[in-house]
């Protein structure tokens, strides 16, 4: 594990992204969510412009991984990525091609554009709609995991149903080398927020949608930072809030942390020693002298301190509270990721409000797959469809709500 020896090709940029505790960090992330390494399965290059890709598919415990190192044309690394290697996916029955129309946009302009597709019902407009919203790390447009697509199975899903559905690939997959240099000054705003709002504006510009009935369906931290996005834009219609953090992120965390390493019954001590370091990680972030010029090595996954003291200042069920929308609330019982302690805060500062309707479901992971039994991440890995039941439910909602 000689972490200082591995960045020795970086170059200067990748050096001050990855340094060493950066890299142990990535590590334990990688075995978190994949498992143990096993072999090296295989290896394929790209050229692009100057710069050279190798991709490299790895056998981990759990799932497979694609390791994309990305070299300048002196030799030097530039970039480190981990990707789930996707498997087959199925598109769910209750998705009737015949039903609705796919066309390729574009969210944005300069340098942040992103591509995105608009789910466009077949018939006489104008359509309700709704904007897709991520949840964490550098998802694409379907957010896949493995062999799944829970963005592709609401999008097609609800399009079936009458309800168009604008999704796009994060600005952290489309432009992951553009982020290092923002990297101290990186908060919610850049990674999510400004694209949803260009989304929806796009929308109302759209034809065949109806401009007064456009909603946002936030999935995981897409559904935590719903209630900030709606407050920016008043005239989003609602909000659906697929798994929604209700308490910080970096609680969360370190309970996601400790759930995973006592799956097989006992904690060892190097896993006591990862989830003492995440607890003191979660207790800097928490920390009044919390500053940009605390290191990253002692953060949460090295995400800088910007980014948490821009969280620390955002309550969302307070900010849901205040906003007058209607807000459908949706949790699946088998989430270890976001819990039904999170849900029950949700219910516990909106449950009086009439326009805000509460359900969760017990075989429900947290993208809304159906499974039985005690979660793990290596569920994750099978293919599944989001539950039909959970598309009629959406569906319905958006149909039963008119401005």
């Amino acid at each position: 594990e000689d972490y200082s020896n591995a960045s020795k090709h970086f170059d200067e940029n990748l050096k001050k992204v990855l340094p060493a505790e950066k890299l142990r960090e990535v590590r334990q992330s990688l075995i978190t969510n994949a498992g143990l390494f096993k072999r090296q399965v295989s290896t394929r290059t790209e050229k692009q412009h100057e710069l050279d890709f190798v991709f490299v598919t790895c056998e981990f415990a759990v799932a497979p991984i694609e390791a994309k190192v990305v070299f300048d044309s002196q030799k030097q690394i530039t970039g480190v990525f981990f990707i789930p290697v996707p498997g087959q996916y199925r598109s769910p029955a209750y998705v009737k091609g015949d039903s609705f129309s796919e066309k390729e946009v574009t969210i944005g302009t300069g340098e942040w554009v992103l591509p995105g597709t608009l789910t466009l019902p077949v018939g006489k407009g104008p359509f309700p709609a709704a904007v897709l919203v991520h949840g964490s790390g550098p998802n694409d447009r379907d957010e896949t995991i493995g062999p799944n697509k829970p963005f592709r199975d609401i999008a097609g899903g609800l399009a079936t149903r009458g309800i168009a559905v604008l999704r796009y690939d994060k600005r952290t997959k489309v432009h992951a080398m553009k982020f290092a240099p923002l990297m101290n000054s990186l908060t919610v705003k850049e990674e999510t927020i400004d694209d949803v709002l260009l989304a929806v504006a796009l929308l109302r510009e759209t034809k065949g949608i109806d401009a007064g009935r456009i909603f946002v369906i936030g999935h995981s931290l897409g559904a935590t930072l719903a209630p900030r996005i709606a407050k920016q834009d008043p005239r989003i219609a609602g909000l659906i809030l697929l798994a929604g953090g209700a308490r910080p992120l970096e609680d969360m965390i370190v309970e996601q942390m400790t759930y995973i390493y006592s799956l097989d019954g006992t904690i060892s001590d190097t896993e006591r020693a990862e989830i003492e370091k995440f607890k003191s990680q979660a207790e800097a972030v928490k920390d009044p002298s919390l500053s940009t010029s605390t290191p990253l090595s002692r953060l949460p996954f090295g995400v800088p301190a910007s980014y948490w003291l821009d969280l620390r200042r955002y309550n969302p069920a307070q900010v849901a509270a205040e906003i007058p929308r209607p807000i459908l609330v949706l949790q699946g019982e088998r989430d270890y990721q976001v819990t039904m302690e999170d849900f029950e805060g949700w219910k516990r500062t909106l449950a009086s409000r009439k326009n805000v309707q509460f359900k969760s479901y017990s075989k429900l992971n947290h993208i809304f797959t159906e499974g039985e039994g005690k979660l793990a991440p290596a569920e994750y890995s099978k293919p599944a469809n989001v539950a039909e039941y959970v598309i009629e439910d959406m569906a319905n909602w958006i149909k039963s709500n008119h401005r």
